[in-house]
């Protein structure tokens, strides 16, 4: 059975053209529910699989205590894998198709205000390759909104110091081309002249933009294990993500009466429903000033 998920990820990767991650988050999904079948309904081919035993591994997530949200991307995987199943031949039937995805809650996502991102692109020691690194990456994170996967893949020359924009490659491989603003700019340049050849190990050809220590593609691992370092020096309480730095970016320019679409364009939204989650963030912040500073609330 194993295999068959191998001939899947290779379908996702020539045919489809999906980002990384989201193979691998496929990948993942999927070797949990064939190891379902195998241990648990003791299956040993996807033509005996019915919509029972799906029923079945989707209740085991849940008593595993999984998110709604976790179980609706298994869904989503199971789906597709049988279908790909189907379409080869490999299964005369698809047990998924009656399969629904359950209701995921849509949570706001968590923003630093104006005085805790200030803090955070401060905490950076600038005395040293690393910390003139890390100051360059936090800031050109809150310039542009990018993902950490898009700020680590980004190569050397994706970036135009001098006309202020980089180009980065989103999810499904999609390049879009994003402006920077001054003081990320500067903070790049910065980094390239003073840091990066430091960082950078003799006769190496590596053209990756931010490097480790060890003068290699820093990975999105080794960026939050920075990220939380420098919250925790900065005194952050909040929880955060990876992605934090691009909801706050999103969530302020917005509140500074940015347009809509062009947030979406700048995030790489392919729907503007995923950028409208943003309008409700303000929203909430507003009401919270009105509950804190008007004399009636």
């Amino acid at each position: 059975m194993e295999f068959h998920i191998q001939d899947f990820m290779h379908y996702l990767i020539v045919e489809r053209g999906l980002a990384e991650n989201t193979i691998e988050s496929y990948q993942r999904d999927l070797k949990k529910y064939e190891q379902f079948l195998k241990n648990v309904e003791q299956i040993t081919s996807y033509n005996d699989v019915s919509r029972v035993h799906i029923v079945s591994f989707l209740r085991y997530l849940h008593e595993q205590q999984k998110s709604s949200k976790t179980i609706a991307r298994h869904v989503a995987s199971i789906r597709s894998f049988h279908q790909f199943l189907l379409r080869e031949k490999i299964a005369d039937q698809d047990p998924s198709v009656h399969v629904e995805i359950p209701q995921t809650e849509r949570k706001l996502p968590k923003v630093l205000n104006a005085d805790e991102v200030e803090a955070l692109l401060m905490g950076a020691d600038t005395s040293t390759p690393l910390g003139i690194r890390d100051k360059a990456m936090l800031e050109l994170l809150y310039a542009t909104g990018i993902r950490v996967s898009e700020l680590v893949n980004l190569n050397i020359e994706d970036v135009h110091v001098t006309m202020g924009f980089l180009r980065c490659f989103g999810k499904g491989s999609k390049e879009r081309i994003v402006p920077m603003g001054r003081m990320a700019s500067e903070a790049i340049q910065t980094y390239i002249e003073r840091a990066r050849g430091q960082l950078l190990k003799k006769q190496s050809s590596e053209t990756a933009l931010f490097l480790n220590h060890h003068g290699n593609r820093l990975t999105r691992q080794g960026f939050w294990k920075i990220l939380k370092k420098l919250a925790r020096e900065a005194r952050i309480e909040k929880e955060l993500t990876p992605h934090t730095l691009r909801h706050s970016f999103a969530t302020h320019l917005l509140e500074n009466g940015a347009d809509l679409r062009a947030v979406q364009e700048m995030l790489g939204h392919a729907d503007i429903s995923t950028t409208q989650i943003y309008t409700h963030v303000t929203k909430t912040r507003l009401k919270d000033v009105y509950n804190q500073f008007h004399p009636r609330a």
